[in-house]
């Protein structure tokens, strides 16, 4: 492992003694397995308490996520995978679930560290937003929005969280025990990562930008949890990232319930959406490099 990678060791030597591809493929169906299972859970919970025409306009509000309800939903049911992650970690490679956060006290302070450089930028970004005149639209009021501001950091620390302990955590340290080049460790579980964000329904012909987008995002919180050894990078940046394009300003229609403010266009304005994707794939860059400016590594 490379001089600027050594911090990671200290992940990756929690999952050496159970470094085993079978293993590894093991946990992956498992946590695939239980978020399926208790998200199935939830809606038939849902189903039993609900009459027939109330259950199918929640479960069709919670598709849209264009409600505040919806939406927590969404975030919080996506974060069932981090108790797929426990299983996979603690009873199949018998490696204890803090482990996969690295140091606790470092993964804090760098959280902290990298979540105050995000906001700065964010601040900047919305700030040049306004003053170049980009058209938004009005989403949730403001007094509604600070109201609900508690549960969606909680919501969406709950979701960025388990995505990054599945990824970063969990599916990059095992494999960096098992393959020292960082081109499989780094781009394998990115590319998973990327592949499911892939949703041409949704996105049409731009959805293949939307991976690529996601890739470069993978790549970027991976490269952060191996310089620093921790996971708390990786989630602040993840954090920043979605509490921007969810809490901010999101997407007319689809996933906009929390948003302050809307763009004038939603996901099948082709053509908007490709207009945006040259400025969304510097945003990354600039806060990949925003953080190792805040960590300096």
């Amino acid at each position: 492992m490379s001089n600027k990678y050594a911090p990671f060791e200290r992940m990756v030597t929690a999952a050496r003694p159970s470094s085993g591809l079978g293993r590894l493929a093991l946990g992956l169906v498992a946590i695939a397995f239980l978020q399926i299972v208790l998200v199935q859970a939830v809606f038939a919970i849902i189903h039993t308490v609900a009459s027939g025409d109330t259950y199918f306009r929640l479960v069709s509000g919670i598709q849209r996520a264009d409600t505040p309800g919806s939406l927590l939903a969404v975030l919080i049911l996506t974060g069932c995978m981090g108790l797929g992650v426990i299983v996979a970690s603690e009873l199949v490679h018998q490696r204890p679930f803090r482990s996969l956060f690295g140091p606790l006290r470092p993964a804090v302070t760098q959280f902290w560290a990298v979540l105050r450089m995000m906001i700065g930028l964010t601040g900047v970004i919305m700030a040049l937003m306004f003053l170049t005149g980009e058209p938004l639209l009005p989403g949730l009021s403001l007094g509604h929005w600070l109201m609900l501001l508690p549960l969606t950091i909680v919501a969406l620390l709950i979701q960025t969280g388990a995505e990054e302990l599945v990824f970063r955590g969990y599916f990059q340290s095992q494999l960096a025990a098992r393959f020292a080049n960082p081109m499989v460790w780094m781009f394998v579980p990115s590319t998973l990562f990327a592949m499911l964000h892939y949703q041409p329904e949704v996105y049409g012909s731009n959805a293949s930008f939307l991976v690529v987008w996601s890739l470069l995002f993978g790549i970027a919180a991976a490269d952060l949890t191996a310089r620093t050894g921790t996971l708390g990078p990786a989630i602040a940046l993840h954090f920043a990232n979605n509490f921007t394009a969810l809490a901010l300003v999101s997407l007319y229609g689809d996933m906009s319930g929390l948003a302050l403010w809307q763009l004038p266009f939603g996901p099948e304005a082709e053509a908007a959406i490709r207009a945006e994707m040259p400025a969304e794939f510097l945003f990354i860059v600039i806060y990949w490099l925003a953080a190792r400016l805040a960590l300096r590594v």
